[in-house]
């Protein structure tokens, strides 16, 4: 029988990757996650990407700090809004620099499921899927639930 500590989590437990963008979408992606989660007996990574823009203002400009410090507000700003101040005992979450379809394809290595919004922030509207998630979908090495 193998001990675990506190935080650490059996290879046994399904783990369901999510990313997540502060869209309304993600929001919905990331209760979803948990609650799959949750029957699977399995635990959640919600993942927010960064990377910094080509050209125009910065995080910083905006008086929120660096490009990855923004993705933390927005990623604790979106769990707060999809569970109140008691997050799930089996999320963590984390920030990565990259784009979003490349930081959760690698993400989804080992993963029992990947959990994407159906539309996040960038991209043309009225697309039935966005850039990340059409990515996500086609190079996932898992199955990849869409959520609307």
């Amino acid at each position: 029988m193998t001990d675990l500590s506190v935080g650490m989590r059996s290879e046994a437990q399904p783990r369901i990757v999510v990313g997540v963008d502060g869209s309304e979408t993600s929001v919905r992606a990331v209760q979803e996650a948990v609650r799959l989660a949750a029957e699977l007996g399995g635990v959640v990574e919600a993942v927010a990407a960064w990377e910094p823009p080509t050209k125009g203002s910065s995080y910083e400009a905006l008086g929120i700090g660096s490009f990855a410090e923004g993705a933390r507000h927005v990623l604790d700003g979106a769990l707060a809004e999809a569970f109140g101040e008691s997050l799930p005992a089996l999320l963590s979450s984390r920030v990565e620099r990259g784009s979003a379809a490349t930081v959760l394809v690698a993400a989804s290595e080992g993963a029992r499921y990947v959990v994407v919004g159906r539309r996040g922030r960038g991209g043309v509207m009225g697309l039935l899927l966005g850039s990340a998630g059409a990515a996500v979908l086609n190079q996932a090495h898992c199955p990849v639930m869409v959520v609307r």
